[in-house]
């Protein structure tokens, strides 16, 4: 069949590859669409990151070339002897994340923090930019008769924003600071309106971003390049943001973040860094604030967990999906119309979903 595998930094090619059989406890999954993550194209650009490149990964055992792609929802076609779970037909979104079951982390419970942890498509694994993926069946979560099989591709963006906002500890009425409305950030709004924020700020350089953020909830629209945005947030607020989100992976939005929050305020940092940032501790020491790193979704046994929430909210309309989706290629089109149109620093581009069978 037909994969898309990393070989390197630029360098991503479709290709044949193998099916691969389906074991007792496995699952053969007909994809209906995969997103493109900003995780990719950040392996795409600077990579190998989570990609092992020469050494294999110790739980997947495997190493560049890998079949890519870890946002991917799609139909089961074939079950292990030992799934009971899960039936041919069901549909299902698949949690990517990678344990080793045996470290203090993963004993504990923080599967998604495991000593070893990795993602089904950045270390190896049957990754989505396939027409088909054979899993673990405990990645793949069913959902249900209410979500359209290709909102699906969304759960796990989505899980990433709920997670984020479950570690920031927002609280109903806070005011919330959001620095980069990619599809991770336009999540996040969505998730901390659903959580019950009072103003959520916006600070994204991109009018048409900045227009799909008001879309998901944002009240407040700053445009980084014309307007400070600490000063707009705190001059609109009692002295500052209770809650900020980084989530464009840039030290001035880092830094800006955690001087939007008021004493005593909190700072999330969803992005995946390339670089090292400077910053100067007495931002928060002098104003008692605090940074939390967030880490994607839980995982392992508990994949059901957050990525149910998710599927539960996209069943009753808390979450919509819709305005992340901006584009739909084939599998043939990954590169020239996904990864490099993402990267255009002039597309408007936020997500878009590689549909294996669309010609």
């Amino acid at each position: 069949m037909q994969a898309a595998t990393y070989h390197g930094r630029k360098d991503i090619r479709v290709e044949e590859v193998a099916e691969g059989t389906v074991g007792a406890d496995e699952v053969r999954i007909d994809v209906d669409a995969c997103g493109i993550c900003g995780s990719d194209l950040h392996e795409y650009t600077a990579g190998p990151i989570f990609v092992p490149e020469s050494d294999p990964h110790p739980i997947s055992e495997e190493a560049a070339p890998i079949r890519m792609g870890h946002e991917y929802s799609g139909t089961i076609a074939e079950v292990g002897d030992a799934v009971t779970d899960l039936a041919v037909g069901d549909a299902v979104a698949v949690n990517p994340i990678l344990s080793c079951g045996e470290c203090r982390q993963c004993r504990e419970g923080n599967y998604h923090i495991c000593d070893s942890v990795g993602f089904i498509g950045l270390s190896g694994g049957s990754g989505g930019f396939a027409e088909s993926a054979v899993v673990d069946a405990e990645h793949a979560v069913p959902l249900g008769e209410d979500v359209p099989v290709e909102h699906g591709a969304l759960v796990e963006p989505l899980s990433v924003a709920l997670h984020a906002v479950r570690r920031s500890g927002l609280q109903a009425g806070d005011a919330v600071a959001v620095f980069g409305s990619g599809p991770i950030g336009l999540a996040v709004i969505q998730c901390a309106r659903v959580a019950g924020a009072g103003t959520i700020f916006v600070s994204e350089p991109r009018d048409a971003r900045r227009e799909r953020a008001a879309d998901c909830g944002a009240t407040e629209l700053v445009d980084p390049s014309t307007t400070d945005p600490v000063e707009y947030v705190h001059s609109h607020t009692d002295g500052g943001a209770d809650v900020a989100f980084e989530v464009a992976g840039v030290e001035p939005s880092f830094n800006a973040a955690v001087e939007s929050t008021a004493p005593g305020g909190r700072t999330t940092i969803v992005s995946i860094w390339e670089e090292e940032v400077s910053t100067h501790p007495n931002a928060l020491v002098l104003g008692e604030r605090t940074v939390t790193g967030t880490l994607a979704y839980l995982g392992g046994p508990r994949s059901g967990e957050e990525y149910g929430m998710v599927i539960d909210m996209l069943a009753d309309g808390r979450l919509d999906p819709d305005p992340f989706i901006t584009g739909r290629i084939g599998l043939d089109e990954i590169v020239a119309n996904g990864f490099d149109r993402l990267i255009d620093p002039e597309s408007d581009h936020v997500k878009i979903l590689v549909k294996p069978d669309m010609e």
